[in-house]
């Protein structure tokens, strides 16, 4: 077992069993032995004493060995009181007011126990129907579920992390342009993924360029009609500029519905890759694949053989979670045991690429991608006869799909391609099948040390074509890319690409690659550059439409911060001037210059007198530009600390020579940091000043001390400030293992 640095640190805040007083009760080993043990345990009806040693052993070699590794639940969870190991559920929300304080109740207990939630709303009626118990009118699923929203962020999830929701509309609802925009403000409906329900008479509608129904769930009369074009340009826009709402292919989901009997997929889970009948949980897991790589002489190629050995132990376990699970709501244990699902898929994709030597947005790694998930879904439903055999088929078995064709299995459904945020992090390798963000990266150790992080495979090629270096590692952080640099050759290039060298397209193909022998959903983000049109959104949306993917997220760069900061011209509504270009307006006075597209950019978190801050401080070629602050949890003054910023960013960009401004900063004091003998600034300007100042000498290739963290005009990470990665329909910090929904 060889876990990083930053896994281990993972795992002892986030995973470890700890006692009253947080002190930690386990390490890694001891904790894959508790769940090794606590999932072993649903075999005891089946076998020896001796047989159940021996199962715990694999599971446990299998997990500690890192080429396999449940959803964060289990993980958490096995063994210890609370014994919820599910990641995620669906519930109902049907038109009553009871029955929406019900669902919502439930919810409430589902993110109490480390749970997600995914919810249709498109059973409620629309905004302004009348309510005949009440002789009032209906207030419509988004208000409701503004209610869901903020109920979620009152209950701390697991003691770990807020509940993550999904909120799913049918786009034939009459609230769907409500619905559309609920999102326009990032401040409204955090704690909730949006997307929108996409039928096949919609999309038939929107190239046709006609009109389409609007149905009133209560009544199921028609109410008006939509052109589906501009409805669709509407979703275009809003994913533009802000990633929200993302679609899902709902007709699709239900082709491909095993028990359709027992009801239509109406939702999926937070990041939107597991379909699931009202009450039904997901019971995840990934295979780790950058490890199943053999050589046999003829250069390195997958390792078939291994990677069904995997396959058949990780099936096992996850079957088992089913039984040793712990369910928050009855319903959800009756329901998720009657059919059983589970979802295997991988992680590591990226890697493996990189050491095949295959360009992730090549013909090679699509169909490679197909190959690998095609063995998977075949040797997991092997693997799921086997276990028929020995403890019977699921429940709902004669109800299925799978009874009319004759084949005998335990399980519903066996795959579904998670994204894999912080499992990745403890493997140390590449999320699910997306891309890497960056191939070298500064992480802040010790809070005041730095160390150079680079991907294991590219440091190796670098290595064995005798250009590595720090510095060039250090200017590869920089620019986020190795695309275009001279002193790399060309073939290494092509094959280590991140997020954003990879057209929109490729990131399609590569989805719908997968999903052709995935028995669930693919969940993966769409990464578009800052500069990326709106008609680059419909191309992408048309594309997985036409190319067979269930659902898709994108996710424009930087889209969210311009909109949270209103700084400039948000979301390129109005062209910028020139970087360069000074105007001179009345009065003789200089207009500061339009603040740049894209800036590169450090973040520092500092210790003031009443809590903590972060400070980041921007430039581009022509210097400094811009300074934001982000108050901590617990203090500092935030209104003045952003006027400071505001005014610093204009006399920057107005040509204020930075000398002049750290001088006027630097010293100032305030009263909270009297008497505190542990802090290294006087007050939030001086901390300012500082970090301008440090970055100043970082431009300049002189040493900078202190905790200064290289990050790319991103939103940092809520807990500690670092650069957060869009994936998956999730977000996730590498730095601190904080994860929005997984």
């Amino acid at each position: 077992m060889i876990l990083s640095d930053n896994a281990i640190k993972v795992l002892e805040k986030r995973y470890f069993a700890k006692d009253e007083n947080g002190q930690l009760l386990e390490d890694s080993a001891g904790m894959f032995r508790r769940v090794a043990k606590a999932v072993a345990a649903a075999d005891a009806p089946y076998v020896s004493a001796l047989a159940l040693q021996t199962i715990e052993d694999e599971f446990y070699e299998m997990m500690s060995g890192l080429e396999f590794l449940p959803n964060s639940p289990t993980l958490m969870n096995a063994g210890r009181p609370l014994g919820q190991l599910s990641a995620c559920f669906v519930l109902p929300i049907e038109d009553s007011m009871e029955n929406i304080f019900e669902t919502l109740k439930n919810a409430a207990m589902i993110h109490k126990s480390g749970g997600g939630t995914g919810f249709s709303f498109s059973r409620l009626r629309p905004k302004g129907s009348a309510v005949n118990s009440t002789g009032g009118v209906a207030s419509g699923p988004v208000s409701f579920m503004k209610v869901f929203n903020a109920a979620t962020e009152a209950v701390k999830q697991g003691g770990t992390r807020r509940g993550a929701n999904m909120g799913l509309l049918r786009v034939d609802h009459p609230d769907i342009m409500d619905f559309i925009t609920a999102k326009q403000d990032n401040a409204d409906i955090t704690n909730f993924n949006l997307s929108v329900g996409i039928t096949e008479t919609f999309m038939k509608a929107v190239a046709a360029n006609a009109d389409y129904d609007l149905i009133d769930p209560h009544s199921q009369t028609i109410t008006g009609s939509l052109n589906a074009r501009a409805v669709f340009a509407a979703i275009v826009d809003m994913a533009w500029r802000n990633g929200e709402p993302g679609i899902i292919f709902l007709d699709r989901l239900n082709q491909d519905n095993v028990t359709p009997e027992l009801g239509d997929f109406e939702s999926t889970n937070p990041c939107g890759e597991q379909p699931l009948l009202p009450y039904e949980s997901c019971n995840l897991g990934s295979i780790n694949v950058s490890l199943l790589v053999t050589d046999q002489g003829n250069g390195p190629v997958l390792d078939f053989e291994r990677l069904v050995t995997v396959v058949k132990k990780a099936v096992h376990f996850l079957d088992n979670v089913i039984d040793v699970n712990k369910y928050p709501l009855p319903e959800i244990e009756q329901i998720t045991k009657s059919t059983r699902k589970i979802g295997l898929g991988i992680m590591g994709w990226a890697d493996l690429l990189f050491r095949l030597n295959i360009p992730y947005n090549s013909q090679p790694a699509l169909d490679l991608a197909e190959q690998l998930i095609g063995v998977i879904r075949e040797q997991a439903r092997e693997a799921s006869a086997e276990l028929a055999e020995r403890k019977g088929v699921f429940p709902q078995f004669e109800k299925s799909t799978h009874c009319q064709h004759g084949i005998r299995v335990r399980n519903a459904t066996t795959t579904t391609i998670a994204p894999t945020g912080t499992l990745s992090i403890l493997a140390g390798v590449s999320s699910g099948i997306e891309p890497l963000f960056a191939l070298a990266y500064i992480r802040n150790v010790m809070d005041n040390d730095e160390l150079m992080e680079t991907n294991p495979f590219f440091k190796q090629a670098a290595l064995t074509g005798g250009f590595y270096s720090e510095p060039l590692m250090r200017t590869i952080a920089a620019r986020g890319t190795i695309k275009g640099l001279a002193a790399l050759p060309a073939s290494v290039q092509a094959v280590f690409v991140t997020a954003h060298d990879i057209s929109p397209e490729w990131h399609v193909k590569m989805q719908a690659a997968f999903q052709k022998h995935t028995d669930n959903a693919v969940s993966k983000t769409v990464n578009l550059s800052s500069k990326a049109t709106r008609e680059d959104v419909s191309d992408i949306f048309t594309l997985a439409y036409e190319t067979g993917c269930k659902g898709v997220t994108i996710y424009r760069d930087g889209s969210r911060d311009l909109q949270v900061l209103n700084i400039g011209k948000v979301n390129g509504k109005e062209p910028p001037a020139p970087a360069e270009t000074v105007t001179e307006p009345k009065q003789g006075f200089f207009a500061p210059r339009a603040r740049p597209d894209i800036t590169t950019g450090f973040t520092e978190k500092v210790k003031i007198g009443c809590g903590t801050i972060f400070i980041t401080v921007n430039y581009d070629q022509h210097g400094i530009c811009e300074v934001f602050t982000n108050t901590g949890r617990a203090g500092g003054c935030p209104s003045q600390s952003e006027a400071t910023a505001r005014l610093v960013s204009i006399a920057l960009r107005s040509g204020m020579d930075a000398n002049s401004i750290i001088d006027q900063l630097k010293g100032i004091r305030c009263h909270s940091t009297i008497r505190q003998n542990d802090l290294q600034v006087l007050s939030c300007p001086d901390a300012i000043g500082k970090v301008i100042e440090k970055v100043m000498k970082l431009q300049n290739g002189d040493q900078a001390e202190g905790n200064v963290t290289l990050r790319a005009g991103e939103n940092g990470c809520p807990e500690c400030g670092k650069l957060v990665e869009h994936e998956g329909g999730c977000v996730i910090c590498r730095h601190c293992g904080f994860s929005k929904c997984n």
